[in-house]
Order: C-alpha cells, then structure tokens, then sequence
C-alpha cells in the first residue's frame, strides 16, 4: 500500500511540474505591451566649448517600459553612434535602473572624437536605447538623431625641434626645450614656436635632441646658419619663433600673468604667472586667489590688459571698470589670447 501511495505523489508531483513548466513557457511568451520608446533629448543641435567642459551639455529621457508582468531586474544602456553607422561599434553608456541621464560637455565630446567625428565639424549623432532583460534579451527603441560640432579633445604640436644651452633648463647635455608647430595662420609653412623661461647663457636650436642638425647665429642678425654661433640672451621668458624653411628667427619678451588685489602679489605684481599648454594652443595657471578682483595683462606691463565688463566669458582690453571679481579659493584658469575667451573654475 505504501508503495503505491509513493507512485501517485511522484505522478502528481510531475503533473504539477509540467503544467508550471505550461505557465512559465505562457509567461515567457507574452510580448511587451509597450517600449522605452525614443530618446527625449533636451537639444536637437549643440556647438560643444571646452571653455564649459564641466557644464551640463545633454539631457536624454525616455519613459519606463510596460512588460505587462514582472520582468524583474531590468537595466538601460544608451547606444550612440554616427549617423551612417549601424550601432555595430557604439559607444555606450550603462544608466542602470534611471530613465534620465545628464551628459556633460567632455562626457558627450569625447563620444564624438571616439566615433570619428572631425573636430570642428558638424556631426549627426544618433542615439537609441537598449533595454537589457537578461545576458541574450534586450529591445531597442527608435533611433533619435541630434547634430552636435565637437572640438578637439588635444592638439600634437609637437615637433623635433629643440633649444639646448647654458640659458636652459637642462643645460648644453639636453633634453632640449620644446618647439611647437605654429598655429598662428599668418605664419608661413615651416614655422615653430617656443615658450621659455630661460636664465642668463646662451641658446641653440638643434634637430631630435643630437648635434647632427643645430642652428645658430653669426651675424647676428634674423638669420640662422648651419653650425652658427651661440646665441645670446639675458634671463627672462621669451618667445622664440623659428622657420625650418627660411631660417629667420625672432625672440621677444612674452608673458601672460594675472593681476589683482585677488592674487599674492596685489595690484603691483610681479603677475602669477600662465603657462602655454601646447595640447590646446592655450593658457593656463592653477592658482590660490584672494577673495577681490584680477585682470589678465601681458608682459607684467598695463599696456595691453584683459577683463570682462559683460561677465560672458571674452574678455575686454584696457577698460577701467572689467575686473574679474573672485572668491577666495584654488582656480584653474584658462585663457586664450586669439579668442580672448578664458574660464575659472
């Protein structure tokens, strides 16, 4: 009897299994009843500024998917590629269990620069959304498309051209102060820049760090020659021009500081000091202010001096009333002398 008894619990066991297994294969089957539909971006067109990297440059919502059960644990990606692409190389941005993220203006720059984008250029972005189920089950929603112009996220102005000398840093053994490639446009083809902070000595410009190809000058006189002779200098920081072309050279006098009752030295100076980052053709500083105002000047002279009288981020030249009013605090500050735009941050 007691066997018996066992056999019709086993096979009423495996009824109940196998109509679970029925309903479970139902469940499985049932189709959404609704999507996460399209992107919702804040923006349909965006001229990206490094000036504003950390501003908020893109919002991008979609409304919460209807399965009609419970699907359990669900996750979002945001898919974003070119518009003559096919999401088969998309960037991607996990967003978990939220149906709105913020992007900013590096984050959705460097998007841009990693598909492809040409700096400078208007781009169409396309932007899709996948729901992610499980490992092998997702849905995607339509595309949504924006028009986004990305900036260079870095220069290479980088050249082999050198200054060794006594007045360097690193003396006559190198390595060689840095020339950069001239982004200047009224420069002929050939030309390079140096930014130095040289002592009391002599300089050369000389080719890949070695002897085989250096430069001085004889006369002297704007012109280079082969081998020439040691060129001059007393201490200062300078701007040395150079053309691998022609062999003309120039050196002046060249420095951007900042001034104010808002930095140590005051309204007197000596100004603290920018230096150029050849990775952005910029300027820059990382500095602890005051709590007053600065302006921007060039040289430690008040000939030509920079402010803001609109408070928008360009700068003025030589008004009375375009202080930059800051709070006490540590600031990178960026300036551009072509544009005259700068940034505190």
């Amino acid at each position: 009897m007691k066997i018996i008894y066992n056999k019709i619990v086993i096979v009423f066991i495996a009824l109940l299994f196998a109509i679970s297994c029925k309903d479970n294969d139902d469940l499985i089957k049932i189709s959404p009843t609704a999507s996460t539909g399209s992107a919702i971006l804040s923006t349909n067109s965006i001229v990206l500024d490094r000036n504003n990297e950390e501003d908020e440059a893109l919002t991008i919502t979609f409304q919460e998917p209807d399965f009609g059960y419970d699907s359990g644990s669900i996750g979002y990606q945001l898919l974003f590629d070119l518009a003559d692409g096919d999401f088969s190389s998309a960037e991607i941005k996990a967003v978990g269990n939220n149906f709105s993220t913020t992007l900013i203006t590096s984050e959705l720059n460097q998007i841009l620069i990693n598909l492809g984008a040409n700096s400078g250029e208007a781009s169409e972005l396309s932007v899709k959304i996948e729901t992610v189920l499980s490992g092998d089950t997702s849905w995607f929603s339509d595309v949504s498309n924006l028009t986004v112009t990305p900036y260079a996220s870095a220069l290479d102005l980088s050249s082999r051209w050198g200054l060794v000398g006594s007045a360097t840093i690193n003396g006559w053994d190198g390595p060689d102060m840095p020339f950069y490639q001239s982004t200047d446009e009224n420069d002929p083809q050939g030309t390079f820049v140096a930014y130095v902070n040289l002592t009391d000595g002599a300089i050369k410009i000389r080719a890949d760090n070695v002897w085989d190809i250096n430069y001085g000058d004889n006369e002297p006189d704007i012109t280079l020659e082969s081998g020439g002779n040691d060129i001059i200098l007393s201490a200062g920081i300078y701007k040395i021009v150079f053309n691998e072309n022609s062999l003309n050279y120039s050196v002046e006098p060249y420095s951007w500081g900042l001034v104010g009752d808002a930095t140590v030295n005051g309204l007197d100076g000596p100004d603290m000091v920018l230096t150029y980052d050849p990775l952005f053709d910029d300027w820059k500083a990382e500095v602890t202010l005051l709590e007053g105002s600065l302006k921007i000047r060039f040289n430690n002279l008040w000939d030509i001096n920079y402010g803001d009288v609109d408070d928008d981020g360009v700068l003025e030249q030589g008004t009375l009333n375009n202080n930059i009013p800051v709070t006490a605090g540590d600031y990178l500050i960026i300036f551009n002398p072509r544009t005259l735009e700068y940034s505190l941050k």
